[in-house]
């Protein structure tokens, strides 16, 4: 009679040493975190990571993820704790998936969220096939949230703390992703607890200060990054009040955000004037008072539902959403117009809703997520 192993840490009923992980290795201390735990566990683990973009240039750039001191990072990682480490080169695939999209949406006015983009169709796309055809059970990473079974199958949560939370940058994960993918970090209830583990491990990455920008937006400049994509595209315009008067002149609708206050030099007016909305065939900054910022309707397209019932199978559902990744999921009524698309009636306005964001989708009285999609004009 054969002896019941039970289920592993991984969900497997085999031993680690039977079940191949792919870690997706960025070269920061989470990631590195989640290969020494499954590697000290006896996982047969399989260290991968990305080169995303040039990193000649990004050697001495600081506090961004993927560069070329990264890929070291990793690689020192794996040498310590004696598993194969591979770097891919997909700097073509993340261009075009990822860079030439943000460089669009940002000159149409959008203020594009491309770490998203990058989590759907690099990591968990072309990299999760990568696992695949190294016949890997799983592919795991150092993102904090949490993955549970649920009655349906696999489910999407918070992570336990939510201050490390990225459920935000997640949300288009889909349920045939959610099978395969696996989230160590996402118990954790402080990023202490994370370095913690990285000394117990001997890891040098163990103090590696947190990546701060968009990998390829060194200092968050992201109009000098535009306008090396987009040659002429800092063309300077007119800034406008909310019935066309002329107010001022800008140098190039990249430069502004909605809700941006300062800098607009336009000064002397009795009132502060707030941007409300970015015209950029017509080259305007248009400006209004505060009130003028604040969103109530929101419509949403591409959405990736991650409920146990199909989206357009009710009129409306209540659920928390979160349209900013700093902000606590604020309660809404999602109204599908089709099935991946749907009008949000926020119970409390929102100030400088942009099209380009994500709009993420939240239990309203717990932590589950159950998707989002992306804003795409706003009212």
């Amino acid at each position: 009679m054969a002896r019941d192993i039970g289920v592993n840490s991984l969900g497997f009923a085999k031993p680690p040493a039977q079940t191949r992980v792919v870690v997706a290795m960025s070269g920061g201390v989470d990631s590195s975190v989640v290969a020494a735990e499954l590697a000290s566990q006896g996982y047969d683990v399989i260290g991968v990571t990305l080169q995303l973009y040039d990193h000649g240039a990004a050697l001495a750039k600081k506090g961004a993820c993927c560069a070329g001191r990264d890929i070291h990072d990793a690689r020192r990682v794996a040498e310590t704790l004696n598993f194969p480490h591979y770097v891919l080169d997909y700097e073509n695939t993340f261009r075009e998936a990822v860079i030439e999209e943000f460089a669009d949406a940002y000159l149409a006015g959008a203020t594009p969220v491309p770490c998203i983009r990058c989590n759907e169709r690099v990591k968990f796309r072309d990299l999760l096939e990568t696992a695949r055809d190294l016949e890997a059970d799983c592919m795991a990473t150092g993102h904090y949230i949490q993955r549970a079974m649920g009655a349906q199958g696999p489910e999407l949560h918070m992570a336990a703390d939510p201050a490390r939370d990225q459920s935000y940058f997640l949300f288009s994960t889909t349920p045939e992703q959610l099978e395969y993918l696996r989230f160590p970090l996402g118990h954790l209830t402080s990023k202490a607890e994370t370095r913690a583990l990285a000394l117990k491990h001997g890891l040098a990455v163990a103090d590696k200060p947190d990546s701060q920008d968009i990998c390829f937006v060194p200092g968050g400049n992201y109009a000098a990054v535009i306008e090396k994509l987009r040659p002429g595209a800092a063309d300077p315009g007119e800034i406008v009040d909310m019935d066309g008067t002329v107010l001022g002149t800008h140098r190039g609708v990249i430069h502004y955000t909605i809700g941006q206050r300062r800098g607009l030099g336009i000064g002397g007016l009795a009132d502060p004037l707030y941007v409300v909305r970015l015209d950029p065939d017509k080259r305007h900054v248009v400006v209004g008072p505060k009130e003028a910022l604040s969103t109530r309707i929101v419509p949403v397209r591409e959405i990736n539902w991650l409920g146990d019932v199909p989206f357009d199978s009710r009129a409306e559902w209540s659920l928390g959403v979160r349209i900013r990744s700093t902000r606590l999921p604020a309660e809404a009524i999602v109204r599908p117009t089709g099935p991946t698309t749907a009008e949000i009636e926020l119970l409390t306005p929102e100030e400088g809703v942009s099209p380009g964001q994500a709009c993420v989708f939240y239990a309203p009285d717990g932590t589950r997520v159950f998707g989002g999609g992306w804003i795409w004009r706003g009212y």
